[in-house]
């Protein structure tokens, strides 16, 4: 365990998947949304392949047990990944990114509801405060709350599947919870990409299109950053544990308001700004309290197993 290597390579995959999606988003005005999710997923796999072969672990590292389970991950994660293309084609920025803070929060509730894990009385007040911490992020976008506001259908929807993606990354994250227990995480990783560019093509008939060499570059350039950002995520949870680790991930929320002003030139709403605290106060109230949780279940085992 490196703790301090595992916090530099979390925030360097916060950083890759920042520039990514910011380059998904200079591109969404030419192209589809299921095309950039193709090749978000088809140009990860040679960065991925040569990330195992240089742990001498491909291909032995991608054999699988379950690949019903992987193609189930893949289909729910094809979806998120394209609901938050098309939002960040739609929305600001930071709002896009902000709006995706709440996939952490529904992956508690969804593990409690399909994988029967434990709902304390204290992570779901975390939960509801993230939640509402979302509402206010999208209340200046549902129009139909405020009348009086001039918001564009296209504001209106750009909000809807910002959130949609959010609710369909968190039932990817219960899925991969149960993959991790009888599949490897380079496994987990290789197979999400493959399975990810083939549903994708599903979306050809609504009209992809050719893009510029310059496009190409940029759509080319962003799966190189994600399959390059996955690998750094995956790294960081070998050095660190998830309590140390995790909490950096909301430094995206900076990265994101930078971004947006300097390269979009769109500024962040104050509800965006007051909506964002509220999520990632309890995104990080939930870290900590299973930190705790974790020290003291630890500090059990040890009285029961006396060492020695």
């Amino acid at each position: 365990m490196n703790p301090l290597r595992g916090i530099l390579l979390k925030l360097l995959s916060v950083v890759v998947f920042t520039a990514m999606a910011a380059i998904v988003k200079s591109t969404a005005e030419e192209i589809p949304a299921g095309e950039r999710v193709f090749f978000r997923s088809f140009f990860a796999i040679p960065v991925i392949v040569l990330w195992l072969a240089m742990r001498h672990d491909f291909p032995r590292g991608l054999r699988t047990t379950y690949p019903i389970g992987h193609f189930w991950r893949s289909l729910v994660g094809v979806i998120a990944m394209g609901c938050g293309f098309m939002a960040l084609g739609l929305l600001p920025f930071p709002e896009a990114v902000a709006i995706g803070y709440a996939a952490p929060l529904l992956t508690v509730v969804f593990a409690a509801m399909f994988l029967g894990e434990r709902l304390r009385i204290y992570r779901l007040g975390a939960v509801f405060l993230g939640l509402l911490g979302v509402l206010v992020i999208l209340s200046p976008r549902l129009s139909v709350l405020e009348p009086g506001m001039r918001v564009t259908d296209a504001q209106t929807l750009g909000a809807v599947v910002a959130l949609l993606g959010a609710v369909f990354a968190a039932l990817a994250a219960v899925f991969v919870r149960r993959l991790v227990q009888t599949e490897r995480t380079p496994a987990i990783v290789f197979y999400f990409s493959a399975f990810a560019a083939l549903l994708s093509l599903v979306s050809l008939p609504w009209g992809w299109v050719m893009p510029s060499p310059r496009t190409a570059g940029l759509l080319i350039l962003a799966g190189l950053a994600g399959g390059l950002g996955q690998i750094c995520l995956t790294e960081a949870y070998r050095h660190a544990e998830t309590s140390v680790v995790a909490p950096f991930e909301y430094s995206s929320m900076l990265l994101a308001i930078a971004v947006g002003y300097l390269v979009f030139g769109e500024g962040p709403a104050v509800e965006t700004l007051a909506g964002a605290g509220l999520v990632v106060a309890a995104g990080l109230f939930i870290i900590w309290r299973e930190h705790r949780l974790g020290l003291k279940r630890d500090a059990a085992r040890r009285v029961v197993t006396p060492q020695g």
